[in-house]
């Protein structure tokens, strides 16, 4: 009953940032008995257990006016994890007591507490100063001097995130863009591949990684790294090229550029403004006077998600995106699938970019059971979206956790940080 309520509920959910609505899209539960559901799908669906699975659960009994405060207070939770919930305090903590009822066996630890600690110089003395035992986000500014501290252990891996520039190219004017006297422009550069490609050669993203992000990520040249499921192995990184990207914009119209604000939101990401502002300075050598507008993530996503008419507001943007489900489908699907509100395909499609030769093999992949043929229909969807620039990406993060000296961390692509993930060394 609670997974059928919660099936049925996803695509309800009023205004959301970033919707699960793709995860149930065409799959219709049905009970058998109190602990047997069938889904039923319009077609083969070998993705079904992996999007199911990045679905929380919650009760029946909660009905339709669940609330963000239901979920805060603690009483929309569920299920039989290793521990149980004690309090949330928005901004501040979440606590946990260990359930000894836990089918999967007794946690080291007895009761658990997450502070939110936002800011970087904060986390970072807290556990210098012992006052934590373990942190996420080690800023890269801080990387080195924790690993070559022996009170200290830290554990790192490659993110299933990618940050990119989302574009507008779906309106015939964007708001966002003018010729160089500050006039409006008769029609949207950015659905001119030339100003596209123009966007992504003038990127060095080398030393965006190096200077930046010091070291701590890698450069993208797709939506997910190509050491995950589905990802091509032809699309090396763009290489950074000023002159051809001008004669680019030449080609297309603008031998003087034009303005361009670009927008973002304020530490969502690691050196978020940073890379932004970096981005900016870069594109001022091809020849567009870009300016940069930050904006707190709340307010931020809102407007890039839905606007004020219902539409996204920014014509060129700063987000990033990860994969919960560890493979290329959902990147492709999320990001440059053509949008559809009914089945959730382009839901955090920005942009509104639309192309059929990456919604046509994304497609046929959804429905192919063959891990092999599966994995070359995402690549070639992959390609399709990328050599076409329906986004611009700049680069993977590396996911950085330090701890006292003593635990042992599991460093995990998604992100995540799990009690369970944290564990005492043994003696």
């Amino acid at each position: 009953d609670d997974v059928i309520y919660t099936v049925g509920r996803v695509p309800n959910v009023p205004r959301s940032p970033s919707s699960l609505a793709g995860f149930v899209a065409g799959r219709t539960p049905e009970k058998v008995d109190d602990h047997t559901i069938r889904f039923r799908t319009r077609q083969a669906d070998p993705l079904l257990p992996t999007h199911m699975a990045a679905v929380p659960i919650i009760q029946a009994r909660l009905g339709a006016g669940v609330t963000t405060d239901d979920f805060n207070a603690g009483r929309a939770a569920i299920g039989t994890g290793p521990y149980r919930f004690v309090e949330f305090v928005p901004g501040s903590r979440i606590v946990m007591q260990r359930n000894d009822a836990y089918w999967g066996g007794r946690e080291p630890w007895s009761r658990v507490t997450m502070s939110f600690l936002r800011a970087d110089p904060s986390r970072v003395s807290a556990l210098l100063a012992g006052d934590v035992d373990v942190i996420e986000n080690v800023p890269p500014t801080d990387v080195a001097r924790v690993r070559g501290d022996n009170r200290f252990a830290v554990a790192s891996t490659l993110s299933a995130r990618v940050i990119y520039f989302h574009m507008d190219q779906f309106r015939d004017v964007t708001p966002f863009i003018r010729d160089t006297n500050g006039n409006p422009l008769p029609r949207n550069p950015l659905r001119d591949l030339r100003v596209r490609q123009a966007l992504s050669i003038g990127l060095n993203r080398r030393a965006m990684v190096d200077v930046v992000m010091e070291g701590e990520a890698q450069p993208a040249g797709q939506l997910l790294a190509p050491t995950f499921f589905g990802t091509s192995r032809n699309l090396p990184v763009p290489e950074f090229n000023v002159a051809r990207a001008r004669q680019l914009l030449t080609e297309a119209g603008y031998p003087n550029g034009f303005r361009m604000t670009m927008h973002g939101p304020i530490g969502r990401y690691t050196n978020d403004t940073k890379i932004i502002e970096a981005a900016a300075q870069m594109y001022t050598r091809i020849g567009i006077q870009a300016t940069v507008e930050t904006i707190p993530q709340a307010a931020f996503f809102s407007r890039a998600s839905t606007g004020a008419n219902g539409e996204p507001e920014f014509s060129f943007i700063l987000v990033g995106w990860g994969s919960g489900t560890g493979e290329a489908s959902e990147s492709i699907r999320g990001l440059v699938g053509t949008f559809n509100r009914e089945t959730g395909v382009g839901a955090a499609n920005r942009g509104r970019y639309s192309n059929p030769a990456v919604d046509r093999p994304l497609q046929e992949a959804f429905r192919t059971v063959d891990d092999t043929r599966r994995g070359q229909l995402l690549a070639q969807s992959m390609e399709a979206a990328v050599n076409d620039l329906g986004v611009i990406p700049i680069h993977y993060p590396l996911n950085t956790w330090g701890a006292r000296r003593g635990l042992r961390l599991e460093a995990r692509s998604d992100e995540y940080t799990l009690a369970r993930s944290v564990r005492p060394v043994q003696s």
